[in-house]
């Protein structure tokens, strides 16, 4: 492939770029991306952190409801290209200080037996949602513009009525209304402040819902070997079309790259202001300068030599524990976030990769991944604040950490640059800019500039290892820049 001429090219190599530079290629044409890091795949990679021989940790996202559920990764079919995505039976936990937690298994009916009396509100909150989960997925994970089909049909248009009214209730105060106890809310806020938003709030709200549903479809997986083995399916296919990958190659001006029909640009709105710089429309140039960042998270991973020792029975069975007591606590903790301030018990998030893959477990020691929510650009290593939420609810949590490494989230931007600040969702979660994201616009993907596109996760649908950024700005243009049809991606 010559250097000077390409027909796409693509900046940044997270999955939504891939997903454009496969959908791309697929098509037939020649595609280059460039990626500053010097290894591949945005905020779906797995390295080597250096603290334990042959333990290695996912530097960003671990656990995957929406590999599963997006129609792009779908269609591409990650499990016949070898990506092995085990699937835990209890999808997520949410303990309690009195030893009392809340179980979301995989079936919706366990579930609904642990939680007592309030499970029959939780499968008539869930039910609708679970029963025609297609429909409340393109719901979620469309373009924020079109009416996806799957919602035309009777039943598509109950599961969208039963959606739109469960955010409404959990999206503003009456979201204490449905349930009597401390369980059943407790465990549904938790998978809310997966939006590190303040709630209740329609976005975090919405949030819950889908990744709530989620859990009852087809689970959380989380991919055997880390979530690098996505990226490396991506990869492989793009190369095998005639893709070409160019690492540790930072962008900072258009005119670093080559001639090209095609840019797609898997970067935060800022850097793609400051990389096309004047040739942008004077008012997108603006738009995109005054994109509002979330709040912020900060990573800690740890390295164990045994399991975490939980004290309510069933946490440990979870793939993703969240950690932050009742619904009132992480409130209020998400609240003192969004003003500023770190919480003096900060919402944490918990992976344990080695319960569903005992292959992450090595000579005895095994990965543990955490997140917390702190403040946009927060320099506070949260080390303590994690290890002490999670003493809270594993006594002897101390004794079994042998070592640990923490990012900040003013550092965050160090290995993805699009976490402005230490916000991995690439904007902040709002109902506003989940349909301005990044600008108010009939086209979200287009930047003023004739065959030049947005695509991260800073446009629909938003946060997750989805490609379907990536995916619906890659058929755009092939239809209005080379007037061509989408290609098929089955393997």
């Amino acid at each position: 492939m010559s250097r000077d001429v390409v027909d796409v090219v693509v900046v940044g190599s997270g999955p939504n770029g891939l997903a454009a530079a496969v959908t791309m290629a697929r098509a037939g044409l020649s595609v280059r991306v460039y990626e500053g890091q010097p290894t591949i795949g945005g905020g779906a990679r797995t390295a080597d952190l250096g603290l334990a021989p042959g333990v290695v940790h996912d530097i960003c996202s671990a656990v995957h409801p929406m590999a599963l559920a997006s129609p792009f990764l779908r269609e591409l079919d990650l499990p016949a290209r070898g990506v092995q995505l085990a699937v835990p039976e209890v999808s997520y936990a949410q303990p309690l200080d009195d030893g009392r937690a809340g179980l979301a298994w995989h079936d919706l009916e366990l579930t609904v037996d642990g939680l007592g009396s309030d499970g029959p509100a939780w499968r008539s909150l869930m039910t609708p949602l679970v029963e025609n989960s297609e429909a409340v997925v393109a719901l979620a994970m469309g373009d924020k513009r079109s009416v996806p089909r799957e919602v035309l049909s009777p039943s598509g248009v109950r599961s969208a009525l039963a959606f739109a009214s469960a955010l409404l209730e959990q999206g503003t105060r009456a979201w204490d209304l449905r349930f009597s106890g401390e369980v059943a809310p407790a465990l549904l806020t938790g998978v809310a402040a997966h939006g590190i938003a303040m709630m209740p709030g329609l976005a975090p709200a919405g949030t819950a819902l889908l990744l709530g549903s989620l859990a009852h479809v087809g689970g959380w997986p989380i991919p055997v070997g880390g979530t690098q083995s996505i990226t490396d399916a991506l990869v492989a296919d793009l190369v095998a079309h005639g893709g070409d990958l160019v690492p540790d190659h930072p962008i900072s001006d258009y005119r670093q790259l080559p001639r090209a029909r095609a840019y797609f640009m898997d970067t935060s709105p800022r850097a793609l202001a400051s990389i096309w710089g004047d040739r942008l429309p004077a008012g997108v140039r603006r738009g995109l300068e005054d994109f509002r960042y979330g709040d912020g998270a900060a990573k800690v991973d740890f390295v164990l030599s045994e399991a975490v020792p939980w004290q309510a029975e069933g946490v440990s069975r979870a793939g993703t524990v969240h950690v932050g007591g009742t619904r009132p606590e992480m409130a209020l903790a998400e609240h003192e976030v969004s003003r500023g301030r770190h919480a003096e018990r900060p919402m944490v998030l918990v992976s344990d990769p080695s319960e569903p893959d005992p292959s992450r477990r090595v000579d005895g020691l095994s990965p543990l991944w955490t997140y917390a929510h702190v403040p946009n650009g927060s320099d506070v290593d949260p080390t303590e604040a994690v290890t002490a939420q999670i003493e809270r609810f594993a006594p002897g949590f101390r004794d079994v950490v042998v070592a640990s490494h923490a990012v900040p989230a003013s550092r965050m931007a160090d290995h993805n640059a699009n976490y402005i600040g230490g916000d991995i969702a690439a904007g902040a979660i709002t109902i506003y800019r989940m349909v301005a994201r990044p600008r108010l616009s009939w086209n979200p993907y287009d930047v003023g500039i004739p065959g030049v596109a947005l695509c991260s996760a800073s446009t629909p649908p938003g946060p997750g290892v989805h490609g379907m950024s990536g995916w619906f700005s890659a058929r755009r243009l092939l239809r209005t820049r080379f007037g061509m049809s989408a290609p098929s991606l089955a393997p």
